[in-house]
Formats: structure tokens, sequence, C-alpha cells
């Protein structure tokens, strides 16, 4: 193992370090209008019933989609969808349609009213279960009640928001399974 030389760094920046999973795009519906927002600002909870936590800022215009329509879904972008993920970020569905605008295809959902998107690897279907930390923390406690997930490849090319403008692309993997206690995988 190597040992790091270090320095103080700012504690507003260490979320470069921290980036828990790929960036995602949230689609949502409410009353006839719909949105899409970039996301990186998620976690797993829970395996079963499976829940994400998401921090949603109240000042998005999808947060109050989301809190008065109890559900969303969760877009898996790949790495091919950057320039998209970008100008969705950079952009305000209270002004445009993001689906028209960024040439999206809106697909109906299994178990919600909100759209999954066609040009997505992935795409979960979420409830809103508990909303008790909105208010105070914007965090959304979302079970996911229906995943549809691209049959290859089994390791998509996602990306990962390091801070600044800057991405990580996911790349080569490798696999340790068999040093895992079968409970722990």
């Amino acid at each position: 193992m190597k040992a790091y030389k270090k320095a103080d760094f700012p504690v507003a920046k260490i979320r470069r370090f921290l980036e828990p999973g790929p960036i995602v795009l949230v689609s949502s519906a409410w009353r006839g209008e719909t949105n899409v927002m970039t996301m990186g600002w998620h976690m797993v909870m829970a395996f079963e019933p499976s829940l994400i936590g998401c921090y949603i800022w109240d000042q998005n215009h999808s947060h109050e989609m989301i809190r008065r329509s109890k559900e969303c879904v969760i877009n898996i972008p790949t790495v091919d969808m950057a320039s998209v993920v970008v100008g969705i970020g950079n952009s305000t569905g209270a002004e445009i349609d993001k689906f028209v605008k960024f040439k999206l295809t809106a697909v109906r959902g299994a178990k919600v009213t909100a759209p999954r998107i066609k040009e997505c690897y992935a795409n979960f279907e979420c409830k809103l279960v508990d909303s008790s930390l909105v208010k105070r923390y914007s965090l959304f406690v979302l079970e996911v009640v229906k995943a549809h997930v691209a049959v290859s490849p089994r390791y998509p090319r996602t990306i990962h928001y390091r801070g600044e403008g800057v991405f990580m692309v996911s790349g080569r993997h490798i696999n340790l399974r068999s040093r895992f206690r079968p409970e722990n995988l």
C-alpha cells in the first residue's frame, strides 16, 4: 500500500472525493407537466425494499413536482449523454420543456405517472415513502417500485461528477466476488 503526502483542502470542496455514484437524470410529472433534472447526490439506503435517498434542492423546479406527486423516475445516462446531462443541469423546467429541448423520448411508467427516459441505460420508477426530511434537508426517501435495465452491456460507462465541471467516466472494473462472504454480496 502507498502512503500519501497530504495538504490542507477546502472543506466545501470534499464532494469530489465522496460522490456516491453516477450522475442521474430524474424525471417527474405533476398536473400534466413533465420535467427532467440532473442529480448527483443520491445514496442507497436499503435493499428490500429498495430505498434511495436523494437530495433535491428546494429551489429546483423538480423539488415541488416530486414532493406533490410523490413519485419520480431515476434514469441512468451513459457517457454518450454527457452533454445532455450538463445541458439539463444548466436549464430550468420552469422555462423550457427539457424532453423537447434535449430530444429525449418519454416512455410511460409502469407504476408511476412520471416518464422514463428511453435513451437512458436504466430507469428506476420510484415512490416517495418518507418525506419527513424534505422540509428540513431537502432529502427525499424513495422506494424503487419497478426497475428497467438494458440487457447489454452489463457494466455501462456512466459519468460521475467530481465538482468544478469535471466528470470521471466509469471504466475498467475488477471482480473480487470470490473474496466476499455470500451475505455481503
